[in-house]
C-alpha cells in the first residue's frame, strides 16, 4: 500500500513538472509505416555498454533500413524515465516513448501502447520479465498483433550453469522457476527468437515447437585490416571486456585474477591485464593493480582492441551468444575462451588452440597465443570466416523472413 501511494505521489509530481514545462504529446507525431514494430526492453538499449543492447540497436537499424516503423519503449518507472540514449534512437527515426502530458493527463506506457496498437503488426518483447509484463496487455489491445518473445539467452541454462559452479541451492531454485516462466512465455508467444542454435535446441527439450523458434543472433561485421591495424610486435597486454551488471562477467574476472593470472605471472610477470566494462562492482574494483587494471566504462574501446595482444574471456557460466567474442573477432584480435564463451561460434580447426575449460589449460593457451606470432597471425586472419554467419546480410535475411 505504501509503495503504491509513493508511486502515485511521484507520478503526480512528474505530471506537475511536465505540465509546467509544457512537455506535450501530439498524436500527429506518431508516424506509421505499412509494417510497424513496437520494441520493449527493460531499458533504452545502451548500445555501447552491453551486448544485448548492441544487438537490439543493430536490429532496429535493419528494420528502419527496410522501411519498417519502429516504436521503442523501456519498462522503467515513469519518474525514472530518462536516458542519454533516447535522442540517439530518435535521430535514427525511431518513435521513442517518453512521459508527456496528453489531453491534460500523464501519458503512461500503457496509454502509448493503446494509441499505437491499431497500427501495430508486431510487439518485440525483449527478455522474460518484459514478455510476462506486457504480452497479455498488447494482445488485449489488438489481438492481431503478433507477439514476439526475444529470449536474449535461455536464462534457465545460464542459472543452471551458475549453480554447477557455486552449488547454491537458491540458484538452482531460481533456475527452475525461470524454466517454468520461460516455457510459459514460449507457449504464449506467436514467434520466439533464440540467440543461438544451441539455445534453440535446449528450448526444444522443454517445448517442442521448432517452427515457432527462429534464431536471430548478434550482428558482427569484421573490420578490414588497414594500415592502422597494429601488427603482432606492436601489441601487448590481455584484454577483457564485459558489463558488470551481468554476473558471469564478475565471476570471469575474479576467476581470471585469482586462478589463471597467477599461473601466467609465474613465468611472465610482465603481462598486464586490462579490464574494461560498465558498472564494475566493488569486488571487481578491489582487484585493480599495476598489472591488473580495472578501467570501468570506456566509450570508444577501439584503442584497446587495436593495442592488445589477445582477448581473453574465461567465462565459467552463461548462455546464448557472447558479444565480447564477436567484438574481438570484428577487430581481428585473437582470443582464448571456454566452451561457454565459444557457444554459437565455429572456430573450425582453431578450436583446440583457442578453447579450454580449466585454469591450467587456459593459462597455457594464453601463453602460447601471446608469444606465437605465426599462430597469432593465422587466427587473426581467420576471424572474418568465423563471423560470416553474423553478417548484416545473414541476419537481415532471417529478420525479414519473419517481419514481413
Amino acid at each position: 500500500m505504501y509503495k503504491t501511494l509513493k508511486l502515485r505521489f511521484r507520478n503526480w509530481k512528474l505530471k506537475k513538472k511536465l505540465t509546467k514545462q509544457n512537455v506535450l504529446f501530439f498524436e500527429e507525431d506518431l508516424v506509421f509505416k505499412p509494417v510497424n514494430v513496437l520494441l520493449i526492453d527493460e531499458i533504452i538499449p545502451e548500445f555501447n555498454k552491453d551486448s544485448g543492447s548492441r544487438r537490439l540497436s543493430e536490429i532496429i537499424k535493419l528494420l528502419l533500413k527496410n522501411d519498417v516503423g519502429v516504436f521503442l519503449l523501456a519498462d522503467k518507472k515513469l519518474y525514472r524515465y530518462n536516458s542519454d540514449y533516447i535522442n540517439f534512437y530518435k535521430k535514427l527515426g525511431v518513435i521513442v516513448y517518453e512521459p508527456k502530458i496528453y489531453k491534460g493527463k500523464l501519458l503512461t506506457k500503457e496509454d502509448f501502447i493503446k494509441l499505437i496498437s491499431p497500427q501495430l503488426n508486431y510487439a518485440w518483447l525483449h527478455r522474460p520479465k518484459v514478455f510476462k509484463r506486457f504480452s497479455n496487455f498488447i494482445k488485449s489491445s489488438n489481438s492481431k498483433t503478433q507477439v514476439i518473445y526475444d529470449m536474449c539467452d535461455f536464462h534457465y541454462v545460464r542459472l543452471l550453469r551458475e549453480y554447477e559452479q557455486n552449488k547454491n541451492e537458491e540458484t538452482k531454485i531460481e533456475a527452475e522457476r525461470n524454466l517454468i516462466s520461460e516455457i510459459e512465455s514460449c507457449k504464449a508467444a506467436d514467434i520466439i527468437f533464440a540467440i543461438t542454435d544451441e539455445d534453440k535446441q535446449k528450448v526444444l527439450e522443454h517445448y517442442d515447437n521448432k517452427d515457432k523458434i527462429k534464431v536471430i543472433s548478434n550482428v558482427h561485421q569484421p573490420n578490414e585490416k588497414s594500415s592502422s591495424f597494429n601488427e603482432f610486435s606492436k601489441r601487448s597486454n590481455i584484454l577483457f571486456i564485459g558489463n558488470f551488471r551481468h554476473k558471469p562477467n564478475i565471476d570471469a574476472v575474479i576467476y581470471l585474477h585469482e586462478k589463471i593470472m597467477p599461473i601466467i605471472w609465474k613465468s611472465h610477470p610482465e603481462i598486464i591485464v586490462d579490464v574494461v566494462g560498465s558498472y564494475p562492482t566493488d569486488n571487481v574494483k578491489t582487484l585493480h593493480s599495476d598489472n591488473f587494471k580495472i578501467h570501468g566504462f570506456v566509450d570508444d574501446v577501439s584503442s584497446y582492441f587495436n593495442s592488445s595482444r589477445i582477448f581473453f574471456a574465461p567465462l565459467r557460466y552463461g548462455a546464448g551468444i557472447k558479444g565480447k567474442i564477436g567484438q574481438s573477432l570484428e577487430y581481428n584480435l585473437p582470443l582464448v575462451t571456454t566452451d561457454v564463451g565459444a557457444e554459437g561460434f565455429d572456430f573450425g580447426n582453431y578450436s583446440e588452440v583457442l578453447i579450454a575449460n580449466n585454469a591450467q589449460e587456459l593459462a597455457e593457451k594464453v601463453i602460447t597465443l601471446y608469444f606465437d606470432q605465426s599462430l597469432w597471425n593465422s587466427v587473426s586472419d581467420y576471424s572474418k570466416t568465423i563471423l560470416e554467419p553474423f553478417s548484416l546480410e545473414s541476419i537481415e535475411t532471417t529478420l525479414l523472413g519473419t517481419i514481413n
